[in-house]
């Protein structure tokens, strides 16, 4: 994470979008504050009810710069080359959650050290676009670079969420049990293998 942290180069690329547009993804800097902020604030209410974050202001922005390299997450933006705008967060967590870890025990699976959680935020205005399809990719690269062999999700995926569910599943992700929120919102638990299948 430090390493990360004083040289974003190592985890940063340039992508083209289908509709010709350029994006570059890359680590969450302390600079990206005020235009991070800019993609909280922008959120529509519903955006927000499917990707939950403790506040959508320059503050909550803050405490996610600030949080760098600090913590267990790490955490990359997506940024439009043409305008500067920060579209995107991709956030990883190399820490696991005792409530995850239980659910996933309840269902047979096993959770280790060398598995971690994943969750995208995108812009409303760059959902639907396949820009989640384009930057699968580049999120194994991040997993695998830390060592990572499995990806779950941040929270689960909201049952009634079936965009963000064929997404998980068109990308190798399986269904593996389903939960209750605090909130009364049902939620499904999935997982990512990255390990090659037996003789491949």
């Amino acid at each position: 994470m430090a390493a990360v942290a004083e040289d974003p180069l190592v985890l940063t690329r340039r992508l083209n979008l289908n509709d010709g547009s350029e994006v570059v993804f890359r680590p969450l800097v302390h600079a990206d504050a005020e235009r991070l902020a800019g993609l909280l604030e922008e959120l529509s209410a519903e955006s927000r009810r499917l990707s939950p974050f403790d506040g959508y202001d320059l503050g909550a922005a803050r405490k996610l710069c600030d949080a760098i390299a600090r913590y267990d997450k790490l955490r990359l933006v997506l940024e439009d080359v043409s305008s500067g705008r920060i579209v995107g967060l991709v956030e990883f967590s190399l820490d696991l959650h005792p409530a995850g870890i239980a659910r996933y025990r309840e269902a047979g699976i096993h959770l280790e050290a060398t598995d971690c959680r994943f969750g995208l935020s995108l812009a409303d205005d760059y959902q639907g676009r396949g820009v989640g399809t384009r930057i699968f990719p580049l999120v194994v690269d991040v997993a695998q670079r830390f060592g990572r062999k499995r990806i779950i999700l941040f929270g689960g995926v909201l049952a009634d969420n079936p965009r963000a569910i064929r997404y998980y599943e068109k990308h190798g992700f399986r269904l593996v049990g389903s939960f209750t929120g605090r909130d009364g919102a049902r939620s499904f638990d999935m997982i990512l293998d990255l390990r090659p299948l037996p003789g491949r």
